[in-house]
């Protein structure tokens, strides 16, 4: 009966894992993963911590050693072989009057605090050596990525302010299109960057401020790519070629990558990764569309209708094999050296099958390695590639503040634009 029970339960796990992955298969993927880090792009577990239901803004009530209402805390991040992450410290881009900068400062306070309460695992890493030394302490290397240039308002002051506070990359837009960018998922007001906009990409390489082109438009992407001295990264996207949408990347800049060097970290947004599940979320918007204009969406009509719908139309599922799918396409584009991952654990409230959770890891390495996956490019994918990147960054830094100082262009100089 224990034979038969075990069985059972192995088979559980594999399927799990996923519909093919073995134990061989995860033992393996373990293996490389304690052999380098896993750099892992984007997680929001700052914001998690301010949008708390009980306790908001309390990083102490949130506490990690045990288990916690979101995706992450100590145990699972030790579970999923996180050998380092960059700690996105996200704020909306549509604030309002009450401007970025003090709720950007909020969360990078409250990103520094968690990282400084549990010593026995997190270790501030600020660059590639750093992270390197951490994992071989078996910490966290952790470093912070500030997602949204809305956050710098207009400003190079602050935007080199945000780097002496740990930020090691800027999203350069999130979901609004600013003075001096466009993103994806508004309007292309200026065609990528504005002169002003291709400045703070300089100041960035500068800095060695990676520049993050996740969210914004292929315009901005291909400005970016244009300007930069470094190598850029996408710190949670995925290829625009197997799902349509805003937010992915096109291959004509996947293309560009091998070029620059830079790094395209696989995020585990289900629309992102499914067509299936970005056609279901569609048809849900559009069928709650009137009643989230009569009511909003943090109304008990509102939450009771999206209930009704969800009862009667069942989301698509979505597997490691699609995220795999993902990972390969990238590979196959822009070739091994170029793909990372980017999870957004705590970004996201529909989770993929079998990649729940920061303790999930492995099991997508597993997927890979049943693939044919070698240890080599394995590793590559875990935190090579980003560590690769980081390294150039820092030299190309170096290189720049012997060359230039900080630069002082504002955006009225250099855009004829009044600044915010």
């Amino acid at each position: 009966m224990r034979c038969l029970l075990a069985l059972l339960a192995l088979s559980t796990i594999s399927v799990r894992m996923s519909a093919q992955a073995t134990e061989k298969d995860l033992a393996r993927a373990k293996r490389v993963l304690a052999s380098t880090p896993l750099i892992d792009g984007h997680n929001d577990l700052a914001w998690a911590i301010r949008q708390s239901t009980t306790a908001p803004r309390d990083v102490a009530a949130y506490d990690l050693r045990k288990r916690t209402t979101g995706h992450t805390d100590l145990a699972r991040l030790k579970a999923g072989m996180v050998g380092a992450q960059f700690w996105s410290v996200y704020i909306p881009g549509e604030v309002g009057d009450s401007g970025f900068a003090r709720v950007q400062m909020e969360q990078i306070d409250i990103a520094r605090r968690f990282i400084e309460m549990y010593p026995e695992r997190f270790q501030w890493a600020l660059t590639a050596a750093e992270i390197r030394s951490a994992f071989r302490k078996k910490k966290i290397g952790s470093l912070l990525g500030l997602e949204g240039g809305h956050a710098i308002e207009n400003s190079l002051g602050t935007l080199r302010a945000y780097y002496d506070l740990g930020a090691r990359y800027m999203t350069l837009t999130h979901n609004v299109t600013l003075d001096w960018a466009d993103a994806a998922a508004d309007s292309a007001r200026h065609g990528g960057l504005t002169a002003f906009g291709k400045e703070v990409v300089r100041e960035m390489n500068r800095l060695g401020m990676l520049v993050d082109l996740s969210h914004v438009s292929p315009g901005t992407m291909s400005d970016a790519l244009d300007v930069t001295e470094a190598p850029v990264i996408f710190s949670h996207s995925n290829a625009r070629a197997l799902v349509d949408v805003p937010r992915n990347i096109p291959d004509s800049i996947l293309k560009r990558l091998p070029a620059n060097g830079g790094v395209a970290m696989m995020t585990f947004v289900t629309s992102f990764i499914s067509g299936n599940a970005a056609a279901y979320e569609r048809e849900e918007n559009q069928a709650l569309l009137p009643l989230r204009r009569q009511h909003g969406t943090d109304t008990a009509a509102f939450r009771a209708a999206s209930e009704a719908w969800q009862a009667t139309h069942p989301r698509p599922v979505v597997t490691i094999g699609n995220v795999a799918d993902h990972i390969e396409h990238i590979r196959r584009v822009a070739g091994i050296n170029h793909v990372g991952i980017g999870g957004d654990f705590d970004g996201i409230s529909i989770t993929i099958q079998g990649l729940e959770d920061v303790s999930k890891y492995p099991a997508l390495f597993a997927e890979l390695a049943h693939r044919g996956w070698s240890d080599g490019d394995m590793k590559k994918l875990a935190g090579e590639n980003i560590l690769r990147v980081l390294s150039r960054a820092e030299v190309v830094a170096s290189k720049a503040r012997r060359t230039r100082p900080a630069s002082t262009r504002t955006i009225s100089e250099l855009d004829g634009a009044s600044v915010r």
